[in-house]
């Protein structure tokens, strides 16, 4: 997939949105110097594009009750075809699973899971995850701490074309 290269307003309406994506076109326009509606066309075209994916609220899960967070890196028995698809519909039909990679290493999935304890935790692995009949090893690792947990993209790190 090609990045699509932005001007300096394109990335100011990016960098806003991501702080609040619920900004109206015209505080949108007063923080990034545009009319609201060239700040209206411009947000549009970013949404057709893709680049916009969809908005929504960044929720507090400990505040909410799912006090526990895991990664957890997965090996299926084997790969190709039916199997990686058969397990990444069953990871997608998983609500305590918040994110599911394939990569590259000595695992071929990692998940990060979020549960409301470690008994729910336990559920979800010994219940749900090692019964599927993909699955070879499960490894799991608690997270103590969150270090950094950005929402955002580095917008400083983006394509830029003459503005």
């Amino acid at each position: 997939m090609r990045a699509m290269t932005l001007d300096d307003f394109d990335i100011a309406i990016l960098r806003a949105l991501q702080a609040d994506g619920a900004l109206t076109n015209a505080a949108l326009s007063e923080r990034v110097h545009l009319s609201p509606s060239q700040c209206s066309r411009r947000r549009a075209a970013l949404e057709k594009a893709g680049v916009i994916a969809g908005y929504g609220a960044r929720l507090d899960a400990g505040r909410l009750g799912f006090g526990l967070r895991a990664i957890v890196r997965v090996n299926l028995q084997a790969h190709g075809g039916e199997r990686d698809t058969d397990f990444a519909q069953f990871i997608a039909r998983q609500p305590s699973v918040q994110s599911a990679f394939s990569v590259s290493g000595d695992a071929d999935y990692v998940l990060d899971v979020r549960a409301r304890d470690l008994e729910s935790f336990a559920h979800f692995i010994h219940d749900r995850l090692l019964p599927h009949p993909q699955v070879a090893q499960v490894r799991s690792d608690i997270v103590l701490k969150t270090v950094a947990d950005r929402a955002g993209l580095d917008m400083d790190q983006v394509d830029r074309r003459g503005g």
